[in-house]
């Protein structure tokens, strides 16, 4: 019987097409998304459902969906996806991170042009029949300065548009390498050089904790008097409340949004503002980006009904039946590994290196470096995938490289993932044991033995009486419960690493009082 598909959002027609060419059964309802009841009631009948963002994929309307092996999201963002809900009922979640990227990007320098030439208000005023000339004195976009906070793939691209217009282009993203920006042609700084330098600001990055408000009454008052600012990424990294005092105090000389904290956006602080441009998030609303989404999700589900393929799935390794239950566990070793190292890093990544030795080398290592890679980026770029995580990384210019080995050591399986970065090489080791769960067997080439929790306290320092006791009573006094205490060293008096699961998050002054603790080099906590 051939899979059956919903399309329950408004998709180009070519997505009917496909599905029917490549062997699937299609019920085309671009109104039912909108009908929760509705939804609920039919969802039951099919294998694969293909949405845009108005179908919200709930709890509820997962627990009727008996038969439902896929969600295609045509588009980036799955906001409107209850991912863990249906990953716990089997269901495949895929998106098509890459398909409106041009579009965005050309909406960005379109917002760039509007707001640095007033140029909605001037034609509201002109339309109205009035002749306002001398009002709207715009500014020019040649030779100025503009910032790009986050460099990937959209970012690249309105650097490249950027450069055309005679533009000197500035980015920051930790994730972008000298050589990739040399490649592209901007220069990489730090977020407060950015601010201090840029004529004009406009935001590439996903909404993580760390980017939240990114753009803040802080941030604002370290940009330059007259600066301009363009968010056509995500709602919540520009504090809409500070832009606005930024605004009526002319510190900010204007502002062009695409996206809000609350959407649909009916009452916001910035309406009305002086010199702002707002759109309804029309970032990635051309025909040419929604007929690509609506194909590539098209193609990506109809693949994985008919032949078992997986491509960009959320929830999901790219591992075949048969390995799966060998290779899971090292997959999950893999991404715990980068993980942490991801999490534990503080500067710009160049590199990252996988080594695999004994019984692993052999196994599919293409999925356990996919999910390494995965590991390294998720803390600043959540919406990354074992699919898409590669295509990131060398986005921003990191190599990726992956070397199999005989077994040498005592360990029969050994994964060892090395971060490269501008100033040095640091390494982090584990192994699966025989009850399937991973462990960190080695950090910075000091052997421990060490399984991760949901929240570890990483502290490296030296290694000097009174250290560990300190410790426990600074936690101690903070209400936090230790679970497992970890210790290593290389040698007595030299540098030591201390690894401790705890109960719950850790106060930011109690970690304060760590780091201070004169032997402490560094203090981080991190979450798996």
């Amino acid at each position: 019987m051939a899979p059956k598909v919903l399309i329950s959002d408004k998709l180009s027609p070519a997505a009917v097409e496909i599905f029917k060419e490549r062997g699937c059964e299609v019920d085309f309802l671009p109104d039912v998304g909108k009908d929760k009841e509705k939804l609920a009631e039919i969802i039951g009948q099919y294998d694969g459902l293909a949405i845009r963002s108005a179908t919200k994929v709930t709890e509820k309307i997962l627990a009727a969906a008996d038969n439902l092996k896929v969600i295609g999201r045509a588009g980036i963002g799955v906001d409107n996806v209850d991912i863990p809900a249906a990953t716990t009922k089997g269901v495949i979640v895929m998106n098509t991170p890459f398909g409106n990227a041009i579009t965005t990007a050309e909406h960005a320098i379109a917002m760039m042009f509007a707001v640095a030439r007033q140029l909605p208000a001037a034609d509201t005023s002109t339309q109205a029949g009035k002749w306002e000339k001398s009002k709207f004195m715009g500014t020019e976009i040649t030779s100025k300065t503009l910032g790009l906070i986050g460099c990937g793939n959209i970012g690249s691209i309105v650097a490249d548009r950027a450069i055309g217009l005679k533009m000197r282009v500035v980015a920051f993203d930790p994730f972008l390498s000298d050589e990739r920006a040399q490649d592209i042609g901007v220069e990489k700084v730090d977020l407060d050089t950015l601010l201090a330098r840029a004529d004009f600001i406009t935001l590439h990055t996903p909404l993580t904790d760390k980017t939240r408000n990114i753009i803040d009454a802080a941030a604002i008052e370290k940009m330059k008097k007259g600066a301009y600012l363009i968010n056509c990424a995500r709602g919540g990294l520009v504090d809409e409340v500070a832009l606005r005092a930024g605004l009526d105090s002319g510190k900010i000389g204007g502002a062009a949004v695409d996206v809000f904290v609350e959407e649909p956006a009916k009452e916001n602080p910035l309406f009305g503002a002086p010199n702002v441009v707002c759109t309804p998030h029309l970032g990635a609303s051309t025909t040419e980006a929604q007929e690509n989404v609506a194909l590539q999700v098209a193609e990506q589900m109809a693949d994985y009904l008919v032949k078992g393929a997986v491509s960009n799935a959320l929830n999901m390794p790219s591992i075949t039946a048969e390995e799966a239950p060998k290779l899971t566990p090292f997959v999950k070793l893999a991404e715990l590994l980068g993980s942490f190292a991801g999490q534990a890093t503080e500067t710009g990544i160049k590199g990252i290196r996988i080594e695999y030795e004994g019984e692993v080398a052999e196994m599919n290592v293409k999925a356990m470096t996919a999910a390494a890679v995965t590991g390294v980026l998720q803390p600043l770029l959540q919406t990354v995938n074992m699919v898409s995580a590669p295509v990131m990384a060398r986005e921003r210019g990191i190599t990726i490289e992956d070397i199999r080995r005989e077994q040498h050591g005592v360990y029969e399986n050994y994964i060892r993932l090395t971060i490269i970065t501008e100033r040095q090489e640091r390494s982090v080791a584990g192994t699966v044991f025989s009850d399937g769960k991973p462990r960190i067997i080695q950090i910075k080439g000091i052997n421990m033995e060490a399984e991760l929790g949901e929240n570890m306290l990483y502290v490296t320092n030296d290694d000097k009486p009174g250290f560990i006791g300190q410790l426990g009573s600074i936690l101690g006094e903070a209400g936090v419960n230790i679970a497992t205490f970890n210790l290593g060293r290389k040698a007595e008096g030299e540098e030591a690493i201390c690894l401790v699961e705890v109960d719950g998050q850790i106060p930011a002054d109690a970690l304060e009082k760590i780091a201070a603790i004169g032997q402490v080099n560094q203090v981080k906590q991190l979450h798996f």
